[in-house]
Order: structure tokens, then C-alpha cells, then sequence
């Protein structure tokens, strides 16, 4: 009998850590992929990144709108409520057995709540995660407990959602998906990147730099993007290819002093909407440094053995490796970092370094399960309490 899996997404960043597993459905026998796509793939200001799914060859069962063009608090939450609208009507149309979700934005919580509605349950991929700087992580604990399959990046991970009350066997070390188009990449050159991103690349090198906002911070870190910035333009030995922040909270203020800086440094500076998952591997794989806050500093670059500097309390409390320099937010902090980054002995560290996540074949594990799990009484759950805690 063939068993209809909705996977939901809404943004490039993850769209590109679950292409493996959306590939495994649409060619496995006994699956019915309803891929669901909204949010950010539907914003031209954004790169319509639903475009790059279509090229891909996957068929778009429904796209969704719901975003609106609005980064305040107010305006964040009116499009959560939309999208729970917009996805118990999709849900209610396609009937599927079971929704894929990943990571922690808002447009996951609101697709969580309209599939509990709907007794639909939910696989659950890189829960119990921390990043203390972001409304993210009341979000992704919030998935955690409306979910019914749970697929950790690491073990640790993995005992945190079974603390949380999950029951152990339906909690799964997989890895981080992220790392299995890393396993699968060909890498495009450097003189086809430079066309794309529109600066040249081959004669210096340069830096991947991605800066979202902190939404627990008041005005979303706004001042310390510009400490940043300042820190960029101080740094005339790289190129710089920054890529745009997520839709969150602050962010167009984020894309204003982004474009603004690209235009005071046109041959130097790259800013890009969006690349696709092929082309942003490879930007990282030739690379000098990561800059920034984005979890790609912390889960795709240490397998390209490059250096990151992780700015900030966004991702605060997430497993690191050794190629990963935390700073503070400051002028200095960033500088020091950066010097840090391409010294001679931090590079050479870098060069034998074994990610944490995984060995990229999180998604086999994660199909093998979402096909295999027997699914009838599923939906009913039990608190699960830790060993001599009653």
C-alpha cells in the first residue's frame, strides 16, 4: 500500500538539508510524495527559490502563501497564523500519513500545529538542539513534543528529546542530513561560482559570510551586524560573499545595510538572495573562513576542513568542532577571530578535523524509518519519564 509522506518546506537553508530525503521519496515504490512549498521559495524578494525545486525534478504538490512582506513582531506572527491556516486546508486536501518537518522556524511550528489538529503525524528532523539566541529554540521543543518520529544530528541530541518526554524507540541518531550532499558533491569551479555570484573569485582569496538577525535581541542585532560590516571593509586581503538573512524578525533592516555595503564595494563584495545548495557547498569548500551565525558555519563547513567564526549567541549551545572560533559580537572580539582564523597553526588544525554530525547518510536512515515505522497507533503518545524520575 502506498504510504503518502508530505515533507513541508519554506526556505532555501532547508530545503537543501532535506534534498536527499525529498529525492528518496520521490523515487522510492511504495511512497507518495506530497512536497508542500511556501514562505521564502515564493518571495521574489527572496531568490523564488521554488524555482531551484522545480529544477531539481521534484513535482510541487501545493505552494502556499503565507508570508507576508512584514519582518515586525506583529507581522511574523500574522503570517505563523496564515500559515496554520494555509496548511490545515492542504493537509485537509491531500490526506497524507505523515508530515516531514525540519529545524525550528516558524513556518515549521505553524505546519506542527495544523497537522496535531488533523491527527497527522510528524517526523521530526533536528530536534533537541539549543540555540539560546533565538526564539528558535522554544520553537524546535515545541515541534519535539507535537512530533512522533524524532531524528537526531547527534547523541546527545537524542537523549535531550527523550528527556523531554519522547519515548526512546521512536528517537533516532541519524546525523545531520546537511552532511550527505557534502558526501555527494561535485563541486562546481571557482571560475563558474564567480559568474554566478558576480565578482571574481579566481584572483584572491575570500570569505562565505551569512548574518541573520538574533530575534531575542530587541532590535535583532542590528548594531552588531554594523560592527561586522566594519570589520569586512577592514579586511582588504578576501573577497566577500554574503549571502541574505532568513525572513525573520529585523531581517529586511539587515538587507538594507547589506546592500548598501555591496554598493560602496561592488568589485569586491558579492550579495547573493540565493545560490542552491550545489553552488553554496562548493562556495564553502574554497573558501578561506565561515563568518557569521548561521548553523551552516556549525554543521556543513567543518567537513570542508575550513575555519568559522561564529558571531554572537545565536547559536549558542549547539555541539561545535574544533574548526569553529566563537567571538563576541564587538569590533575586536571579530578581529580577533578573523586573525585567528588564518593563522598558519589554526589552518593546519582545521585540516584534520572529523565532523560531529555524521557520515552523510542521514537520509537513508531517516527514508529506512519513515517508510518502515508502523504508523496505526502512532499518534497516541505517552510521557515518557527518564529512569527513577517517579
Amino acid at each position: 500500500m502506498m504510504r503518502r509522506i508530505a515533507v513541508f518546506t519554506g526556505t532555501r537553508a532547508e530545503y537543501g538539508l532535506l534534498q536527499w530525503v525529498i529525492r528518496g521519496l520521490h523515487e522510492h515504490h511504495e511512497a507518495q510524495l506530497q512536497l508542500i512549498v511556501g514562505g521564502m521559495h515564493l518571495s521574489p524578494e527572496f531568490g523564488y527559490t521554488a524555482a531551484l525545486i522545480e529544477q531539481d525534478g521534484f513535482p510541487i504538490t501545493e505552494k502556499i502563501e503565507f508570508l507576508l512582506s512584514s519582518d515586525t513582531p506583529v507581522g511574523i506572527a500574522k503570517s505563523m497564523g496564515l500559515a496554520t491556516i494555509s496548511g490545515a486546508e492542504a493537509f485537509e486536501r491531500h490526506k497524507p500519513d505523515l508530515l516531514v518537518l525540519l529545524g525550528d522556524r516558524f513556518e515549521a511550528l505553524a505546519m506542527a500545529q495544523a497537522a496535531m489538529v488533523a491527527r497527522i503525524p510528524i517526523a521530526h528532523i533536528h530536534g533537541g538542539e539549543r540555540t539560546e539566541g533565538l526564539i528558535d529554540e522554544a520553537i524546535r521543543h515545541s515541534i519535539t513534543k507535537m512530533s512522533h518520529l524524532h531524528f537526531t544530528s547527534t547523541e546527545e541530541y537524542r537523549t535531550r528529546v527523550i528527556q523531554l518526554g519522547e519515548h526512546p524507540e521512536r528517537v533516532f541518531h541519524v546525523g545531520a542530513p546537511g552532511l550527505d550532499s557534502i558526501r555527494r558533491l561535485n563541486p562546481i569551479p571557482l571560475k563558474v561560482l564567480s559568474k554566478i555570484v558576480g565578482i571574481n573569485l579566481t584572483d584572491s582569496p575570500y570569505f562565505v559570510v551569512t548574518y541573520h538577525p538574533e530575534t531575542l535581541s530587541p532590535d535583532g542585532a542590528i548594531e552588531q551586524f554594523r560592527a561586522l560590516l566594519s570589520v569586512l571593509s577592514a579586511t582588504q586581503s578576501h573577497k566577500l560573499v554574503i549571502t541574505y538573512p532568513n525572513a525573520d524578525t529585523h531581517g529586511r533592516s539587515l538587507i538594507a545595510l547589506l546592500n548598501e555595503f555591496k554598493h560602496k564595494n561592488k568589485d569586491t563584495v558579492a550579495v547573493v538572495k540565493s545560490v542552491g545548495q550545489q553552488n553554496y557547498l562548493s562556495l564553502l569548500k574554497y573558501c578561506d573562513a565561515v563568518i557569521g551565525n548561521s548553523s551552516s558555519g556549525i554543521l556543513e563547513a567543518p567537513s570542508f576542513h575550513v575555519p568559522t567564526i561564529n558571531i554572537g549567541s545565536r547559536q549558542r549551545g549547539r555541539i561545535t568542532d574544533d574548526t569553529v572560533i566563537h567571538c563576541d559580537e564587538d569590533e575586536d572580539s571579530i578581529h580577533a577571530a578573523v586573525r585567528k582564523a588564518l593563522s598558519k597553526d589554526f589552518k593546519e588544525k582545521c585540516t584534520t578535523s572529523k565532523s560531529v554530525y555524521g557520515d552523510g547518510l542521514a537520509s537513508e536512515r531517516i527514508l529506512e524509518t519513515l517508510m518502515n515505522t508502523e504508523l496505526k497507533e502512532i499518534i497516541r503518545k505517552h510521557f515518557y519519564d527518564l529512569p527513577g524520575s517517579t
